[in-house]
C-alpha cells in the first residue's frame, strides 16, 4: 500500500508533528507499505531526518517566514506560510505525478481542515487526520488523537462525518520500538536522584532549557549528572552548549536517536508537554513540566491531578529560582519520586491498549474503499 502525510516542521511550529508521524510512518513501513512526505520547506524543518531514514521527501517552497520567537505568536491558520488554496494546488502537483494509486493520505497541521481536505479527496483512496486542537471541522475516514483531555470522547462529534472512524484517548499513543524495548527491561527507580534529563521539545522557541540550566547551576549539586537534549532546530544551540560545559558532570546532545535510552537512565526529567510526556510516562520517569504552548496546557493539568507529574503551568509564568526550588523540593523527597514512579506505571498500564497490532494500523492496511 501507499501512504502519504502532509506535515510540517519547523522553529516556530515544533518537531512534535512530525516525529508522530514518523513513528506511524515507521510502523507502516516495517509492514511493507511505501511512504512519501509532503512538508514545507521552513527555517529548522526535519526533512533531512526524513531521508536519512529512507523516506522519499517532498519539498514546498517557503512564501511567507514564521514569526520568531520574539513576536507574537501567529494564529494557527497562519502556519501555513501561505494560503490554505497555495496548499492544495501544490500539493495537487506532487501527487498528480504518482504512478501509483495513493491508499491513504495522512495530514497532520493545525492549518488545514475540511476546506483543504476535500479539494485532495479525488487523489486519493482514504483520508486520515492527527490531531488534539479539535477546533475546526475536518473531511476525513478515520481521526487520530491520542492526547488526554478531560470531554476527549465526545470533542469532534461535530466535527467530522458519521462515517469517520475515531480513534480518541491515550489508549491510541502511537510509540516508537525503542521506547517498547525500553520499557522492557526497565529499572524500578528508587527515588534518590542522580541523573537529571532535560528536554523541552526539538525547537524550544522559548529557551526552555537554558532556564532548567540556570536552575540546576543554582542547585549546585555536581554529584547528579545531567543530560541535556535539544533539536537540529534549537536556535540557541551555542548558549546551551556554553551552560552544559559551565556545569559540572552536564552531557549536550543534539538530535538523539537513543532518547528512550535516556529517558530510562534519568530519575528525574524537566520537560515540556506535548507527545515527549507520554513517553516520559511509558518510562514511568517522574518530571517537573512547563507548558511552552497553549495546547498544552489542559492535557498537562489533566495528568498532573493523577500525580504522575509535577506541573509548574505556563513557562513565562516560572522562573529560575521558582525551577530550582521545585527541583531541590522533589530531589529531598525520594518517597514522592517512588510513588510518582508507580503512579506513572499505573497510569499508562491503565489508559494503554497494548495489543500486539495498534488499532490504527489495523484499520490503515484494511483494503480501502472510495467513500
Amino acid at each position: 500500500m501507499y501512504f502519504v502525510f502532509r506535515v510540517d516542521s519547523s522553529i516556530e511550529i515544533g518537531t512534535g508533528h512530525l516525529m508522530r508521524c514518523l513513528t506511524l510512518a515507521d510502523a507502516l513501513c516495517q509492514r511493507g507499505n511505501n511512504v512519501t512526505f509532503i512538508c514545507r520547506n521552513f527555517s529548522g524543518n526535519l526533512s533531512n531526518l526524513l531521508e536519512k531514514k529512507g523516506f522519499e521527501v517532498h519539498l514546498l517552497p517557503t512564501t511567507t517566514a514564521l514569526l520568531n520567537e520574539h513576536q507574537q505568536r501567529r494564529t494557527y491558520e497562519q502556519w501555513l506560510g501561505g494560503s490554505w488554496e497555495t496548499d492544495v494546488e501544490q500539493t495537487k502537483a506532487i501527487l498528480d505525478k504518482k504512478q501509483q494509486d495513493i491508499n491513504w493520505l495522512i495530514v497532520d497541521h493545525y492549518s488545514l481542515d475540511y476546506r483543504w481536505e476535500s479539494q485532495l479527496r479525488p487523489y486519493v483512496q482514504k483520508l486520515m487526520v492527527i490531531d488534539d486542537l479539535a477546533d475546526r471541522h475536518h473531511d476525513c475516514d478515520l481521526l487520530l488523537d491520542q492526547n488526554l483531555y478531560e470531554n476527549f470522547e465526545i470533542r469532534y462529534n461535530d466535527l467530522v462525518p458519521s462515517y469517520c472512524q475515531k480513534f480518541l484517548g491515550l489508549q491510541y499513543l502511537l510509540l516508537r520500538q525503542e521506547f517498547i524495548e525500553a520499557r522492557r527491561t526497565l529499572r524500578q527507580r528508587d527515588g534518590n536522584v542522580k541523573r537529571i534529563l532535560v528536554f523541552f521539545g526539538g525547537s524550544d522557541p522559548m529557551n526552555e532549557t537554558a532556564k532548567a540550566l540556570k536552575a540546576i547551576q543554582l542547585l549546585n549539586r555536581p554529584d547528579i549528572a545531567v543530560d541535556v537534549v535539544v533539536g537540529a532546530s534549537h536556535q540557541q544551540q551555542e548558549e546551551i552548549r556554553q551552560l552544559c560545559n559551565a556545569i559540572p558532570n552536564t552531557t549536550f546532545y543534539c538530535q538523539v536517536n537513543q532518547m528512550a535510552d535516556l529517558m530510562a537512565k534519568a530519575d528525574l526529567a524537566l520537560a515540556a508537554g506535548g507527545t515527549n510526556t507520554w513517553e516520559r510516562c511509558f518510562l514511568e520517569l517522574p518530571t517537573i513540566t512547563l507548558a511552552i504552548a497553549t495546547n498544552q496546557l489542559e492535557p498537562l493539568t489533566a495528568i498532573a491531578t493523577k500525580g504522575v507529574i509535577r506541573n509548574l503551568g505556563w513557562c513565562k509564568n516560572i522562573n529560575v529560582r521558582d525551577l530550582c526550588d521545585e527541583i531541590k523540593r522533589l530531589i529531598e523527597n525520594p518517597d514522592l519520586l517512588r510513588k510518582m514512579a508507580l503512579l506513572n506505571k499505573e497510569f499508562m498500564n491503565s489508559s494503554l491498549l497494548l495489543e500486539s497490532e495498534h488499532p490504527i494500523i489495523t484499520a490503515l492496511m484494511e483494503s480501502p474503499l472510495t467513500s
